[in-house]
């Protein structure tokens, strides 16, 4: 790895002790140019000399979103200068998300193995979405229930012999959308006798043992139990 010049902006005082003792022994190759514990010391840092590399903490003051705007601007304003996120924001995953967008290079969160010298090899030879091992098994937990309710959701409609037409009239059921409505959607060329028929039909699909007085409600939760609609793609058509 070659040298290169860093900032680091850290507000605790014994995290960022532990911070500059893992850039000592680990990464020589690293120069600190300076350290900053909040937003206006790291402008007037970043001003005096462009790092390479800034290593950003986002909890600053007790604000999670200072952290985010100061990767947002850095990026906007100095697109050459990489962003690696070291954390301590361990469960707010929606930080995680919105730091990305801001266009961070990576997130190490402080926990397990920390920081190491591959993660930030990694950044600087021009790699994104840069995780260390913490980071990675939350990613890999959630990629893997995600794949499982597709899974779910594929077997469901073979199960119960769903058609394009059953799915999208139970999704927009579940929008809370009257059958009138339904009937003036572009892909349900379907009257109202049509729709209720299907309704029935779905009932005794869903409920084989006791279809009687199912009403919509019902149906779509049955639906969104089975996983025959997903609650987190639920979005109407024209």
């Amino acid at each position: 790895m070659e040298p290169f010049k860093i900032i680091i902006v850290e507000d605790v005082p014994l995290e960022l002790k532990g911070t500059e003792g893992i850039i000592r022994n680990d990464i020589p190759e690293a120069q600190v140019l300076g350290k900053a514990e909040n937003e206006v010391a790291y402008w007037k840092l970043i001003k005096a000399q462009l790092p390479d590399l800034v290593l950003l903490d986002l909890g600053l003051g007790g604000s999670t979103t200072i952290g985010v705007e100061i990767c947002r601007q850095t990026k906007q304003q100095y697109p050459q200068v990489k962003v690696l996120i070291f954390t301590g924001e361990i469960l707010n995953e929606k930080l995680w998300v919105d730091v990305l967008d801001a266009g961070a290079d990576g997130i190490c969160l402080k926990s397990g193995e920390l920081l190491t010298r591959g993660d930030v090899a990694s950044v600087m030879s021009g790699k994104r979405l840069v995780f260390n091992q913490p980071i990675l098994e939350k990613i890999v937990t959630r990629f893997k229930q995600s794949v499982s309710q597709q899974l779910m959701h594929q077997e469901a409609l073979v199960d119960y012999e769903i058609d394009e037409y059953d799915e999208r009239f139970l999704r927009h059921l579940a929008l809370g959308f009257t059958k009138e409505q339904i009937t003036n959607l572009r892909s349900m060329p379907f009257g109202i006798k049509s729709l209720e028929k299907r309704q029935n039909e779905l009932a005794q699909k869903l409920f084989p043992n006791n279809s009687r007085n199912v009403n919509a409600t019902r149906l779509v939760v049955r639906a969104l139990e089975l996983r025959i609609i997903d609650i987190d793609n639920l979005y109407p058509d024209e």
